[in-house]
C-alpha cells in the first residue's frame, strides 16, 4: 500500500460491512485499523462453514489488525480505553444507543480524548421515526428510491452485490479524511455522523434531480434509454456492452460493425431522438445480427471502429483482460499462517505508483499480545 495516512491510528468497532467498509480505506491508505471484536466469535460476517474467516469477511478487513476485547469485563474496558486514548478516529455501525450502553458512546470517549474524530454509521440516523429500524443493505436501497431503478418490471427480484453496505461505508471514509484535514487547523475532532438512508440518497442523486427540475420519475430503463446503454448476445452464448451515447460517429461505427452501413439513413434511427424512441427495435435488430459471431469477433469489430463497448465478463474472466493485467488490478499478498492469497488492489494511485502491496484480513485476535505490547509500551513512555 501507499501509506499517505502512515502515522493515524483507527479503532474500529464495526461488523458486517459498512463499519468495516469505511475502515478498509483508510486502511488502504496505509492508516493503522485496529479492529475490537467480540472474543471467540468476533465479527458476525466471519462464521462461514465451521470457522472465522468467510469471503465476506476477507472483502472488508484486509489491511487490518484484529484484537479481541469484551468492555463489559473491567480489564477489557480499561484496554479499549488505552486504545483511545492513542487513537485518531473510532468508528462504529451499531444501532442508535447501542454505542453508550457499550460505553463506546461519543460524550465518553471524547472526555478520553478530545481529539478523536468520532464516527457513528447507522441505518436511518441517529433520530427520527425509524432511527430504531434494522437497515440492511436492500431495506437501504428500496427506501433511497435506488432499488426501484435496479428492478426489472418482468421479472421482480433483488439483484447485485451490496451496493448500500458498501457505499456507505466509503462515505463515512470521505467525512472522516475531510474531519482529519479540519483538525490539523484546530486541534478539535468532530463527530461524522452517516447513515445508509443518506448515503444511498445521495448516490441516487441524478433520479432525485431529474425529478425536482423535471418532474420525472425515472425507472429501471430511463438512463440506459437516453444514454442508448445495451446488453447483447454473441454466436458463442457471451455477452457484449454497448455505451452509444450521442455522438453519430460512434452509431455510425456500429452500423459498420454489424455490416449495415447504410443504418442510419432509416428514419427510425437517423437522430438521437429517433434512436430513443425505437430503442426496442434497435434491440431486436442488434440481437439478431450479433448472432453471426463469437464475442471475441465481435470486440475486434468493434474496437476496430471505435465503438465504446466491453465484453461483458464473469467474476472468473474480467481481472483477466489485458488492460486488467496491464493495471495490475489483482494483487498477491501472503499471510502468516493461510498463505498466499489474492485480493483486487485499491484503485487509487500516487504519483504514478500503484498500491501493489496488501496485508491479509486478520484471524481473530490475531494482534491480542502487539497491541498490548504497544499499549503497556506507551504506558511506560508516559509515566
Amino acid at each position: 500500500m501507499i501509506e499517505v495516512l502512515k502515522g493515524v491510528r483507527v479503532i474500529e468497532q464495526g461488523t458486517f460491512i459498512t463499519g468495516p467498509a469505511a475502515g478498509m480505506m483508510l486502511a488502504d491508505l496505509g492508516a493503522d485499523v485496529v479492529k475490537v471484536e467480540q472474543p471467540e466469535t468476533g465479527d458476525p460476517f466471519r462464521a462461514f462453514r465451521g470457522g472465522l474467516y468467510s469471503p465476506h469477511f476477507q472483502t472488508y478487513n484486509r489491511n487490518k489488525r484484529s484484537i479481541t476485547l469484551n468492555p463489559k469485563q473491567p480489564g477489557d474496558l480499561a484496554l479499549f480505553d488505552d486504545l483511545i486514548r492513542g487513537a485518531d478516529v473510532y468508528i462504529q455501525n451499531f444501532r442508535p444507543g447501542a454505542a453508550e450502553r457499550l460505553g463506546a458512546g461519543e460524550a465518553r470517549l471524547r472526555e478520553i480524548n478530545p481529539r478523536l474524530i468520532y464516527c457513528a454509521i447507522s441505518g436511518f440516523g441517529a433520530s427520527g421515526p425509524a432511527a430504531g429500524r434494522p437497515a440492511y443493505d436492500t431495506v437501504a436501497q428500496a427506501a433511497s428510491g435506488f432499488l426501484g431503478l435496479l428492478i426489472n418490471p418482468g421479472n421482480p427480484r433483488v439483484v447485485g452485490p451490496a451496493i448500500a453496505d458498501a457505499l456507505t461505508g466509503y462515505y463515512a471514509a470521505y467525512g472522516i479524511l475531510g474531519a482529519l484535514y479540519e483538525r490539523e487547523r484546530t486541534g478539535v475532532g468532530r463527530k461524522v455522523e452517516v447513515s445508509m438512508l443518506e448515503a444511498m440518497s445521495h448516490f441516487n442523486l441524478d433520479a432525485f434531480t431529474h425529478y425536482f427540475a423535471e418532474g420525472e420519475v425515472m425507472g429501471p430503463y430511463s438512463r440506459p434509454s437516453v444514454s442508448q446503454s445495451y446488453v447483447v448476445a454473441c454466436g458463442d452464448g457471451k455477452w457484449v456492452a454497448l455505451h452509444m451515447s450521442s455522438p453519430e460517429k460512434f452509431w455510425q461505427g456500429l452500423a459498420n460493425a454489424i455490416g449495415m452501413p447504410g443504418l442510419l439513413a432509416d428514419e427510425r434511427y437517423a437522430t438521437r431522438e429517433a434512436r430513443i424512441r425505437n430503442q426496442e427495435s434497435i434491440m431486436a435488430l442488434l440481437g439478431e445480427r450479433f448472432k453471426a459471431h463469437a464475442r471475441d469477433e465481435w470486440c475486434r469489430r468493434l474496437q476496430a471502429e471505435d465503438v465504446p463497448h466491453a465484453p461483458m465478463y464473469d467474476t472468473s474472466e474480467a481481472l483477466e483482460d489485458p488492460q486488467a493485467r496491464h493495471l495490475q488490478i489483482a494483487v498477491k499478498g501472503r499471510h502468516p499462517v493461510l498463505g498466499e492469497f489474492t485480493t483486487v488492489r485499491s484503485p487509487v494511485s500516487f504519483d504514478g505508483q500503484r498500491p501493489l502491496t496488501v496485508s491479509a484480513p486478520p484471524l481473530l485476535g490475531e494482534h491480542n499480545d502487539v497491541i498490548r505490547r504497544e499499549l503497556a509500551a506507551r504506558a511506560l513512555s508516559t509515566n
